[in-house]
């Protein structure tokens, strides 16, 4: 008697839209999992269409495109005899859902709707989709004839199912499901589910993998079971990435771990399990039975077909691994360096121009660039035909092979120093000798004549020559001189993006990378429409204490010791005259503020949801031991007072690689006013009268001891 099966998930790099694309991934996803012996395979969510669709979900074009998709899909040779579980969006009844389509040799099985919607932080799913919300019911949904010419069927089950197969029985969670407080995996297991899949599109955000392995092995560690994890991967057409991670667990043990971040467009796991190990862990666990013998059942969809083969004695079963979790800077080196190559291979440029300051923040964009030229090499020397093509297409040259990233990078990346007269020869040096290190084409050029321009068209327009503050001049003059020579290094670098390959008789455009950090763009620590402003950010979401550790990791992951200097010296925008040739402003005292609190504030406005009031209270007890209550109070209404001020320049904000829940983003994440009263005259009052309050009660303890 078989009963031991052998089940397939897989991380596809899917395109929003890309509908030839997706076919293409999926159908090799199902080809992959037959070869290895696999009748069950399970997508990502929304794998057809891509995840990313947003507003197109709205269109007709987008459901018809998925359906001709799902036909091509079921007529091919390669989906036969093996169970196939694609998502894709569905109209029933009028109503558009996030479903889940299972099929078996060119029949429709179920229709699966999602139940619980992602709709937090950069998830809008309420926006196109409505949750199905009649648990443990179907309904029968009328296919369209282009479907109905070939499964020969009129209509099929629509809502919350199982599928009972010859052998055992195979429940659907979609993504959010797996994170909700109680997720459907609990009562299924308890009706005597055994395999648990999820679909999903989770994004990568910085130390998030071990939460999403510990709800998969606590899923199957409580109730028993086979669960399989399938995920997108890449970049499927804005800031967001696919972090792959698709797992098979059983009974709390991972069995089968997919990669985090790689260059393959499609990565199958397989795992050979025996139900025999899920019907005698669970027949123990004398609590998880009793709450089963009082489960409302399921309604079960008979599928006359087994998972698992007649015999299947001497068949050897996979053994569990140990999750191998990536540090911070690894996941820092990887996550954007992959973001930026489907960002590259897809918007068919020809490289990356990067202003390099000689600061470490320009230095770790510097370095992803780096670390996906290592990417690419790797993936080339390791036989990816996919990753050899998109290269031979981006450097205009068929006969390319890439096999030295530093080589590599000297034909992707162009770095740019843009020295002024307030510029020092530090920077300069720091700037060209990472440059040197990682083989990017290094350009040196002095912005001063284009000030000098501009400034002069002011002072004869209107008779008045604005001055540093050094210089005597006013607060207004002093930053108005400065944002000239951030927005004209702006200007230079779109100049040198497009003409720059022309120049050189190479062909194409260059990217444009920005490298404002984080915690810079929480506080507008930045010149609207300076080097900030550029097509794509791969560090807008890591903060300042995260990428100095990085660059750290890269000194000596990368062999790039020019990395070590730059970590050393002080952080400065050098747009202030020098003292006695060496920098005399910092950024540091710039802000009034360190980096290390910036990223307090961070945390504590987006993710703990604090106004000025309830900031100050938090950090009256986080720092009892450094600060009085007075010295809480000065810092809180400071940052309020500058973020609230510089919040417009949010809207205008570089596309960033999405890496911490604390991004200021305007656009789809963080959504806020720009237009604010940055007084705050009722908080800051509210935090006066508390901190009156405290002084008084301190005086009084004082008085008491006397």
């Amino acid at each position: 008697m078989g009963r031991k099966v052998t089940v397939a998930t897989c991380a596809l790099n899917q395109w929003a839209l890309d509908f030839e694309g997706n076919l293409q991934r999926i159908l090799k996803s199902i080809k992959i999992a037959k070869n290895r012996g696999a009748r069950y395979r399970l997508g990502p969510e929304l794998e057809i269409c891509g995840y990313g669709c947003w507003d197109h979900h709205y269109e007709s074009d987008t459901l018809l495109h998925s359906i001709q998709v799902l036909a091509e899909l079921l007529e091919s040779p390669i989906t036969q005899d093996i169970i196939c579980d694609v998502g894709m969006p569905v109209m029933h009844r009028g109503v558009r859902y996030n479903c889940r389509v299972i099929f078996l040799n060119r029949r429709i099985l179920l229709i699966r709707p999602k139940m619980a919607l992602a709709n937090e932080a950069n998830y809008h799913e309420l926006r196109w989709f409505t949750p199905w919300s009649r648990s443990r019911q179907t309904e029968e949904y009328f296919l369209p004839r282009m479907l109905q010419d070939v499964t020969k069927q009129e209509t099929v089950p629509f809502g919350d199912a199982v599928l009972a197969t010859r052998d055992t029985c195979i429940g659907s969670e979609i993504c959010e499901e797996l994170w909700t407080p109680h997720s459907l995996h609990i009562d299924m297991g308890l009706d005597g589910v055994e395999i648990i899949t999820n679909a999903s599109s989770s994004h990568h955000v910085l130390r998030k993998a071990q939460a999403r392995v510990d709800l998969v092995t606590m899923a199957t560690t409580k109730n028993g079971g086979i669960y399989l994890l399938a995920n997108q991967k890449g970049c499927d057409g804005d800031r967001l990435y696919y972090d792959g991670c698709a797992m098979i667990a059983m009974n709390g043990s991972i069995f089968a771990q997919g990669a985090q971040f790689s260059l393959e467009d499609v990565e199958v796991l397989t795992a050979t399990l025996d139900l025999e190990d899920v019907r005698s862990y669970r027949a123990e666990i004398s609590s998880r039975n009793l709450a089963a013998s009082r489960v409302s059942p399921y309604p079960r969809i008979k599928v006359d077909f087994a998972l698992s083969c007649g015999e299947d004695l001497l068949e050897l079963v996979s053994e569990p691994v140990q999750w191998r979790y990536h540090t911070p800077e690894e996941e820092i080196s990887l996550g954007p360096a992959c973001w930026l190559w489907d960002f590259l291979r897809r918007s068919h440029q020809a490289g990356f121009f990067l202003p390099l300051s000689g600061g470490v923040d320009s230095a770790a964009t510097a370095c992803i660039v780096y670390s996906m030229c290592w990417q690419v090499c790797e993936a080339v020397t390791s036989g990816n035909q996919e990753v050899l093509a998109d290269v031979q297409a981006i450097v205009d040259q068929s006969s390319y092979i890439p096999q030295d990233p530093r080589e590599l990078c000297g034909r992707l990346l162009t770095t740019c120093y843009m020295a002024s007269e307030n510029s020092s020869q530090e920077t300069c040096s720091r700037a060209r000798e990472l440059a040197q290190q990682i083989g990017s084409y290094h350009i040196d050029l002095s912005i001063d004549t284009a000030v000098k321009a501009v400034v002069g068209i002011f002072s004869l327009v209107t008779g008045k020559s604005p001055l540093f503050a050094v210089h005597g001049g006013s607060s207004r003059e002093n930053l108005a001189l400065q944002n000239v020579q951030a927005r004209i290094r702006m200007v230079i670098a779109y100049l040198f993006a497009q003409l720059s390959l022309w120049s050189r008789g190479a062909r194409g455009g260059l990217l444009v990378l920005g490298s404002a950090n984080v915690d810079e763009s929480l506080l507008g620590y930045l010149t609207k429409y300076d080097c900030s402003s550029a097509d794509i950010n791969p560090i807008g979401g890591i903060s300042k204490t995260d990428l100095r550790a990085f660059v750290q990791f890269g000194v000596e992951r990368f062999q790039l010791p020019a990395l070590q200097g730059i970590l050393s010296a002080p952080a400065t925008a050098e747009l202030e005259p020098l003292a006695n040739g060496r920098v005399s402003q910092t950024d540091e005292d710039d802000m009034g503020m360190t980096y290390a609190e910036l990223s307090v504030y961070g945390r504590l406005r987006k993710i703990a949801k604090t106004g000025p009031y309830s900031m100050f209270c938090k950090l009256l007890n986080m720092w009892r031991d450094i600060c009085t209550p007075r010295q809480v109070a000065d810092k809180v209404k400071q940052f309020f007072s500058k973020y609230s001020m510089n919040r417009h320049k949010m809207t205008t904000l570089t596309p960033a690689y999405h890496a911490e829940n604390y991004s200021p983003d305007d656009n789809r994440f963080d959504l806020r006013p720009f237009l604010y009263n940055t007084g705050w005259p009722w908080q800051f009052q509210c935090i006066e009268n508390k901190v009156l309050q405290l002084e008084r009660k301190a005086q009084q303890d004082l008085d008491n001891l006397d």
